[in-house]
Formats: C-alpha cells, sequence, structure tokens
C-alpha cells in the first residue's frame, strides 16, 4: 500500500474540523448544503496540504514557493529594509490549486521580519509588490550576504503566517509559513547571482534550483506578459 506523501499544515486544520463538522451537521436536514461543505472541506485539504520534499545538499538557493515564475529582474529591495543595493528579484506566483507552504531558500540568521499591511490587488501584478499587504524576511548567510523573501497576500488571500523570529539561525527547505488563499513570493538575491529559472516556469517549494551562487551571469530586466 502506498503511503501519503503529505499532511496537512497546522493553520488548516481549524478550517478542516469547522467545514467537516458542518457537512456532517447539516446532512440529515439539508443534503445539498451538506454536499457543500463537503467540497469546501475537500477544498481545504487540497489548499493546505504539505507535501514533503527532497531539499537539495548542495549550495544553490532553492525556490521558496510553489508557482509560476513571473518576474526576474534587476531591482532595489523594498523600501522598509533601507538598503541601497540592487537585487535579483525573482517573483513567484501561487494560485488557489498551489501548495501555500513557504520555504526558507538559503541556510543563514533572520536579521529582520517586518510586516505591512496593505491591499489586496491580484498578486499576479508586479504592483503588488508595493502595495499590498505583505511580510519581509532579510536573511544573512555564512558569507554575509543578503537574502530577501518577501511574503505578499493577494486577491483572495488574506491573511500571512510567519513562522520566524530575528536573530534565529535557519536551515534552507525548512517551513517557515504559509499564505492563505492566493498568493505571491518575491524572493531577492545578490545581483551576481545566476538565476537557473525562467519566466513561465513552474517551481516547487524547497526543491527547484533557483540559484547557484558559483554562476556569475548578467541579468537582464524581463517580465511575463
Amino acid at each position: 500500500m502506498n503511503k501519503i506523501n503529505f499532511k496537512i499544515h497546522k493553520a488548516g486544520w481549524v478550517y478542516l474540523i469547522f467545514f467537516g463538522i458542518l457537512s456532517i451537521l447539516f446532512y440529515p436536514f439539508f443534503t445539498l448544503i451538506s454536499v457543500f461543505f463537503l467540497i469546501i472541506t475537500i477544498f481545504t485539504i487540497v489548499f493546505f496540504r504539505d507535501p514533503v520534499r527532497v531539499i537539495p545538499k548542495e549550495d544553490f538557493v532553492i525556490s521558496p514557493a510553489d508557482g509560476l515564475i513571473t518576474y526576474i529582474g534587476k531591482t532595489k529591495a523594498p523600501k522598509e529594509l533601507k538598503l541601497d543595493d540592487e537585487f535579483l528579484k525573482i517573483s513567484i506566483f501561487l494560485n488557489v490549486f498551489n501548495v501555500h507552504v513557504n520555504r526558507l531558500p538559503v541556510d543563514g540568521k533572520i536579521s529582520k521580519v517586518i510586516y505591512i499591511p496593505g491591499k489586496f490587488f491580484n498578486a499576479s501584478l508586479d504592483k503588488a509588490s508595493i502595495h499590498n499587504e505583505k511580510n519581509i524576511i532579510l536573511i544573512e548567510n555564512n558569507k554575509s550576504e543578503k537574502i530577501i523573501v518577501t511574503q505578499i497576500a493577494g486577491l483572495i488571500a488574506r491573511r500571512i503566517i510567519c513562522d520566524l523570529t530575528e536573530e534565529q539561525n535557519v536551515k534552507k527547505g525548512n517551513k517557515f509559513g504559509i499564505i492563505q488563499f492566493g498568493s505571491r513570493v518575491d524572493l531577492y538575491l545578490p545581483l551576481h547571482y545566476s538565476p537557473l529559472v525562467s519566466i513561465g516556469q513552474t517551481v516547487l517549494g524547497g526543491e527547484t534550483i533557483i540559484s547557484n551562487p558559483r554562476m556569475i551571469k548578467k541579468i537582464e530586466n524581463s517580465i511575463l506578459i
């Protein structure tokens, strides 16, 4: 017998239990309503699934989220960090059917965690990086290089969960949070890092290699239209 290779993220259990109970309670009296809540229960399982991932051991940067690469280019860091350097920004859009558990892209220490309230534009739009509710995480690796991960709420997403604290030592591939119901994750790398992904590519959090720090390549701005 094959083993189920995923579990449910802890943030999803309250929804799963709530809608599951409603489905059972309505079944004897209102079958259609019961079926409606059963469908929501199944969707909850799909959305909050937390699959097993095989983390690359080498010194690679890995994807912090599942989703579609929608942007690769040079940009400034989020203004809240007050950093002057330019970074290589890689944006990952998560639709409601993607795994929404977020994973750390590198080993290092958490320097800052900054939560910013904001709007809820469609997360696939580039302006979402600026205007939407977000959580900014600054990581310093063992070379004192700055890596930034930004969790961004989307049109449907209304809650960002982050389990990290400042000064915490972290390991690549470890889970650190979840964005509920459609979202986006922006990854900022030192500008000399070379991307190993391309616009329109689907990536898996914790598995897909985003960059190899040993490779150097000139980056040109590009965006999915």
